[in-house]
């Protein structure tokens, strides 16, 4: 063996060390980095509580007695909505049917057909089926309705339940495929 390659090895073994030591410092700085469980944490509790306050707002908007619309008071519990196809057909620009929940932006056929399968069939039952129901019907159809959100969708029954077209139509308008 000469001593150039000698030389050679030496530098190789060199500059093998000072990588592994190089790459071992940055990885062992990205692995504090990441491990962010605590932070993840706080936020999953964060958003349980979110959730709680949420129902509970929901649960007093469902038990309020009387509500305004349109300047006239009416008790909640006991008013029925007249249903206005004439009303609705100008500002959907289509006929309406009476509870036809495919008015409600990301209902289609085949999850009106679950609803109804749920025993909710009209615009004011779906308004008073709270979010996590809602997922349970879509989760009753397997895989392919999970990927909804049916957050929205009370809301827009309420909304048709009520006759507010133009209110339901703008809120649509605002919220592409019924998210909030």
């Amino acid at each position: 063996m000469n001593f150039d390659t000698i030389w050679y090895w030496l530098i190789a073994i060199v500059i093998g060390v000072l990588c592994a030591l190089i790459g071992y410092a940055l990885g062992k700085r990205k692995r504090d980095v990441i491990d962010s469980s605590t932070a993840i944490k706080a936020l999953e509790d964060q958003n349980e509580r979110l959730k709680a306050d949420l129902e509970a707002c929901n649960k007093k908007i469902s038990e309020t007695p009387t509500t305004k619309s349109e300047g006239r008071s009416h008790t909640a519990a006991t008013h029925e909505f007249a249903f206005n196809a004439t009303a609705a057909k100008a500002v959907f620009g289509k006929r309406i049917k009476q509870d036809d929940l495919k008015i409600v932006e990301g209902i289609g056929p085949k999850i009106e057909g679950l609803f109804h399968n749920f025993g909710i069939k009209t615009w004011k039952a779906l308004s008073e089926v709270p979010v996590n129901k809602c997922q349970e019907v879509l989760n009753s159809g397997g895989k392919r309705y999970r990927i909804h959100d049916p957050s929205s969708w009370p809301m827009q029954a309420r909304m048709a339940h009520e006759g507010k077209w133009k209110e339901l139509m703008r809120w649509q308008d605002e919220h592409k495929s019924g998210k909030f």
